[in-house]
């Protein structure tokens, strides 16, 4: 055999090192570098500009410079009593607020409520924040515990405190109670879902199918008119079920149908070798899942599982039609004050709405991105 010769394959001499990139420090290089560095992006930025300037500015005079902040009643918020051009009705939501908030929870036991709250975001909050100790132990008492110390406070009956009926809760305490319920119930179970649609065994595998696409191919609509109205029609004459529960089972089985896909997806995801290794290790089917198998697959969906729980957030605007109501329909029973009806009392309404659901889901989204980033980094 001819033997091939190096010249052509090794460089005999080095290449010239490129220069560093420009350093963009200040705040008008980082505007050229990456919004005027080109004719295509200087025109889109300038229509850019235009386009926001045309939303915002509208929005920032009804809701700021033109509102009005003090009144008892409509006449405040009426542009011939103001005499000027009159943007969002404030005094409405102040009026309103307690409503919002807490539904025809009792003044008198609203105590009860904020300590809800207090101990929810006291749990929360460690869990939120990376270095704080004991994750395992605060999450034991976020989602096993304070489940039922919440259910103790706001139910009542017990301890000494009076018993308060599902039926008096709304506003923004029944968006979060579903909220919460449907993402600490509906992981779990959609977990399980994923992992039985991939069984080898073919009755878990088929059962677990013909949930996941029975739950998928009914809208929320409908779960939520048959658990109030027809699922008491097939129960036994003595047996009761909550109205609230009956909705909480009914979130939680269909939106656990959505996150087993969610899941699945990742457990498609992860190499065949991961699973082999996990088997030579010695590990038993369960601790394969549990210790190395579910961790990279949520690692993976985190995305899609946060996605899953905005829109459930915002689902539970639901509700209104199975006569619970939420914020939403709170804020639709306070349109029909007669007290406060104006032009602008609407518009206000929904706005405040939108900022608090706006709020929320963006401080998920943005939480999420910062796990991403996180677990990435390792």
């Amino acid at each position: 055999m001819s033997s091939i010769p190096s010249a052509g394959f090794v460089r005999g001499a080095m290449i010239v090192p490129a220069a560093p990139p420009a350093v963009q420090a200040s705040v008008r290089g980082w505007i050229r570098g990456h919004l005027f560095n080109s004719i295509g992006n200087a025109i889109l930025t300038v229509l850019g500009i235009i386009a926001l300037a045309a939303l915002a500015w509208p929005t920032f005079r009804f809701l700021l410079i033109d509102a009005v902040w003090r009144g008892a009643d409509r006449s405040a918020c009426l542009s011939e009593t103001a005499g000027r051009e009159v943007g969002a009705c404030w005094p409405f939501i102040a009026a309103k607020f307690d409503q919002l908030m807490y539904g025809f929870y009792p003044a008198s036991q609203r105590w009860r409520v904020d300590l809800v709250y207090a101990c929810g975001a006291l749990l929360l909050a460690p869990l939120l924040v990376p270095r704080v100790p004991y994750k395992t132990l605060n999450a034991v008492f976020f989602f096993g515990v304070f489940p039922l110390l919440a259910g103790v406070l706001l139910v009542g009956g017990v301890l000494g405190l009076t018993e308060v009926e599902t039926r008096l809760w709304g506003g923004l305490l029944v968006t979060l109670v579903i909220s919460y319920a449907g993402i600490v119930g509906s992981l779990p179970l959609g977990i399980l879902l994923a992992l039985g649609r991939r069984s080898e065994l073919p009755v878990v595998r088929g059962l677990s199918v013909v949930f996941i696409e029975f739950w998928r191919g009914v809208p929320l609509i409908t779960v939520l008119f048959f658990a109030t109205y027809m699922l008491p029609l097939f129960l036994p004459g003595n047996w009761k079920i909550d109205g609230l529960l009956r909705v909480l089972i009914g979130v939680i089985l269909f939106s656990g149908a959505y996150l087993a896909e969610v899941v699945r997806a990742g457990l498609q995801a992860i190499p065949r070798g991961q699973f082999e290794a996990a088997r030579a290790l010695g590990l038993g089917y369960w601790r394969m899942m549990g210790l190395v198998i579910l961790p990279q697959a949520l690692r993976l969906v985190i995305p899609g599982l946060v996605n899953s729980f905005i829109a459930l957030f915002k689902d539970t605007t639901l509700v209104l039609i199975v006569a619970i109501f939420d914020l939403l329909g709170q804020l639709r029973a306070a349109f029909a004050d007669p007290n406060w009806a104006t032009p602008v009392t609407l518009f206000t309404g929904f706005a405040f709405a939108g900022m608090i659901y706006f709020v929320v889901s963006f401080a998920m989204s943005r939480y999420a991105m910062f796990t991403e980033q996180r677990l990435n980094a390792r």
